[in-house]
């Protein structure tokens, strides 16, 4: 197997299965209404705001791994839901779709790109999509730290 190939497979498990920590996955899985919009004491944010926060994040670095033409929304604002509760249920099931899909629309980049997963992108500031992997893994499992310790704090996480 070609180095790149087995690194393109190390990033792929990192931003489907956690490794080390559980995935996004199974951090949001079985969350109500009521739960997914408590922002306990000491807490900033929801797990609602956490998990649109990936979504947004994601799908921006998406685009932007994409080419030249994407805008990033303006930073704080347009990166949190300003209120702690989803609309409706399903808004929190197609915000948690949208986060998978668009997982699966990068890894499809990695795999098209091959050995150019290297390559600085010609707009940007020193960005590669190898880089973008690991700031999408990184974010994502950092947030996704904070949701299952936000379930702990409300008891429902096992």
């Amino acid at each position: 197997m070609p180095h790149t190939d087995f690194i393109i497979d190390e990033l792929v498990a990192l931003l489907e299965e956690g490794n080390a920590h559980a995935s996004f996955e199974k951090a949001v899985k079985g969350l109500t209404i009521p739960f997914l919009s408590k922002v306990p004491d000491g807490s900033a944010y929801s797990i609602w705001q956490l998990i649109e926060h990936i979504r947004i994040a994601q799908w921006d670095i998406l685009e932007f791994s994409k080419g030249p033409g994407h805008k990033s929304p303006e930073w704080p604002d347009g990166y949190w839901p300003k209120d702690p509760a989803p609309p409706n249920e399903h808004a929190v099931k197609k915000s948690v779709q949208q986060v998978m899909t668009d997982r699966n629309a990068f890894i499809r980049l990695l795999h098209q790109a091959g050995e150019n997963i290297y390559k600085l992108f010609p707009y940007g500031d020193g960005q590669s999509l190898f880089r973008e992997a690991l700031v999408i893994a990184d974010h994502t499992s950092y947030h996704t730290g904070e949701i299952i310790l936000l379930r702990r704090i409300m008891g429902i996480w096992h």
